[in-house]
């Protein structure tokens, strides 16, 4: 193989041209998700490789996350390369974990875009030498539709319920609305304290959220679904466009949503903006197993379900081990705090 070289990403266009050209990768590799990092004041890590003919061959973004028990680098949906190039895929983790050392960090979780099977496992475990992670890092189960269906074929093979929901909807002419303005998300957030409230979970800031929506709008990559009965807000989804896939982020209803739904509405309007972007994949996004019904987000995920998803098993994360004593006491934490969430 020509020799690969690593260095920092520079070229915006370049990075998300490469980032998209793979049918797998979603925003969580996105430039604007970089910089949505970047706003928090976090150190973001964007490398590529490069071939002898100057092409970027794999790429990943990471961001340093600082906690009482340690540092940490997450890397959410990368690398993104070859998986089937052995020596590339070695130089890739090499410099991940080079540059773990240079930020002083304890592990690199990695999530990588990949589906969870044993071929995966034993590249990670085995060959790699990387550590199954006592916790998740982003999505590991996700609801997908495929977008080259028509609306009538994902209608067909949606649930009887949901069918019904969406004509009950349309009967009381709940209207659906969409932004791209970030100071939308000031309602958005409060509309949020209430479903957390409901499914209780714990919010995230308005900072937070209208940072992600900063950084996607700058690339014309989000959109803020809203549903209305006459003037009141039912419920509203936080889009993302990006590549070949339209992901369902961020979801919040009302208190009054919970009486009349708007939120299938809310989906089939974001379907068909994205089919007019070409998008071929629409991602709901987490849902829970089938068995899991104790679990706080089992009644959405039904709901998703309702669509006709079909089930997209990421690989679970894994740890890049840096220093290995600091890292026991931080894997034996972790455990606790995801037996004591059910997570």
């Amino acid at each position: 193989m020509a020799k690969i070289k690593i260095v920092d990403a520079t070229d915006q266009a370049k990075w998300d041209a490469f980032v998209t050209s793979h049918d797998d990768a979603n925003f969580l590799q996105a430039w604007a998700w970089g910089n949505f990092h970047l706003a928090r004041k976090k150190t973001v890590i964007r490398r590529v490789a490069i071939n002898d003919k100057d092409e970027i061959i794999a790429a990943y973004v990471g961001q340093v996350e600082t906690a009482k028990r340690g540092t940490y680098m997450a890397i959410a949906g990368g690398p993104i390369l070859d998986w089937q190039n052995d020596e590339l895929v070695q130089a890739i983790f090499n410099d991940i974990k080079e540059q773990g050392k240079q930020n002083h960090c304890v592990f690199v979780r990695i999530r990588p875009q990949i589906i969870d099977n044993e071929q995966n496992r034993k590249l990670f475990e085995e060959e790699l030498g990387l550590k199954s992670a006592p916790i998740y890092l982003s999505v590991e189960l996700a609801g997908i539709l495929d977008l080259t269906k028509s609306e009538e074929e994902i209608l067909a093979n949606a649930s009887q319920g949901l069918r019904r929901k969406i004509r009950k909807a349309q009967k009381n002419n709940i209207t659906v609305t969409v932004s791209t303005d970030p100071k939308d998300i000031k309602t958005f957030y409060e509309i949020q304290l209430q479903t957390a409230a409901r499914q209780k979970f714990v919010e995230f800031s308005e900072d937070f959220l209208r940072k992600q929506f900063e950084a996607f709008a700058e690339y014309d990559e989000v959109r803020l679904y809203t549903a209305k009965l006459g003037d009141e807000i039912l419920a509203q989804n936080f889009m993302i466009f990006y590549g070949n896939e339209a992901s369902y982020h961020y979801g919040v209803s009302t208190d009054l949503g919970t009486k009349y739904s708007g939120a299938p509405l809310l989906h089939m309007q974001a379907m068909r903006d994205a089919r007019e972007r070409g998008i071929k994949r629409y991602n709901f996004w987490g849902i829970t197993k089938l068995d899991e019904t104790s679990h706080r987000f089992y009644g959405v995920s039904q709901f998703k379900r309702s669509f006709g998803v079909e089930e997209l098993p990421y690989l679970h994360a894994h740890d890049l081990v840096i220093n290995n004593a600091k890292y026991k006491l931080d894997y034996a934490f972790e455990k606790l705090r995801a037996k004591i969430r059910h997570v």
